[in-house]
């Protein structure tokens, strides 16, 4: 099969969307509802969606009166037990309007890399996108260590759209692409595409930032696009606002064009 190209992006069948803490809790929650919409959109044209939500700790954190997010895991996990039920739930009320349901999947870092939960994770997923449910997907916060976490939701995206061979994966932040550096400075270029194995050689990606409830940043999002690019999967970069126009419009955000998919994988 031949990768998927930019011009392409309206035709893709199989669809992984992240969308990070930051864009969907506390003073953003609102964007719930415009995300929902654009990605009922798809749904109705065919498309097979999975969500990849981050957010379970900071939809929490009001509720355990914490004004920051915890440092211990304990209360990580605490967070993470009573924000997961209330953000599913504020995704499927929105998904009602238009008769989707939502399946929630949780997943350790364990559960991919192992044989036997990998596969039970993978005849899950294509079940649930057999039945036209779009599966929102987060890190088990409430049973993973330091230890055998995914360190953060992009990557975790990634490893989904490999799992089940999705065409395309839609990386969504505060910022509306890739830039040569950080865009709030002087000089900073929007970088428009990325050819697959560019190094991105004199590109200043920051490293992984905390906007006090999330963990991601420009560096983890490149690194997954790496990942998920190398496993065949296209990427676009692109900010939560514009997810309708990345769902249907070449123009938007930084796309990492995919290589050749891997001999057996759903895109071979």
């Amino acid at each position: 099969m031949t990768p998927l190209q930019r011009s392409d992006i309206g035709v893709a069948r199989r669809v992984v969307v992240k969308v990070g803490s930051s864009s969907i809790s506390g003073d953003q929650a609102g964007q719930i509802a415009p995300l929902v919409d654009a990605l009922a959109a798809a749904h109705e044209r065919g498309v097979e969606i999975v969500l990849v939500s981050s957010g379970a700790i900071a939809t929490g954190m009001p509720y355990l009166r914490l004004d920051e997010r915890p440092t211990d895991l304990a209360t990580q996990q605490a967070a993470a037990s009573v924000g997961q039920n209330l953000l599913v739930v504020r995704y499927q009320d929105a998904l009602d309007r238009f008769g989707i349901i939502a399946g929630q999947v949780l997943l350790t870092a364990g559960d991919l890399e192992h044989p036997t939960p990998r596969s039970n994770a993978q005849r899950a997923m294509e079940r649930l996108l057999g039945l036209r449910i779009l599966p929102i997907v987060n890190e088990n916060d409430t049973v993973a260590t330091h230890e055998i976490r995914f360190g953060d939701n992009d990557r975790l995206a990634a490893l989904v759209a490999e799992l089940i061979g999705a065409d395309l994966l839609v990386l969504l932040s505060d910022v509306d692409a890739l830039y040569t550096m950080p865009p709030h400075l002087p000089g900073a270029r929007r970088i428009d595409e990325v050819p697959f194995g560019d190094a991105l050689d004199g590109v200043q990606i920051g490293s992984s930032g905390r906007s006090g409830v999330g963990t991601g940043g420009a560096e983890t999002k490149v690194s997954a696009a790496r990942i998920a690019a190398e496993a065949g999967t296209a990427v676009l970069i692109t900010a939560t606002a514009l997810v309708g126009e990345a769902l249907t419009d070449a123009s938007v955000g930084t796309w990492f064009a995919p290589g050749p998919a891997p001999e057996g994988s759903r895109l071979a």
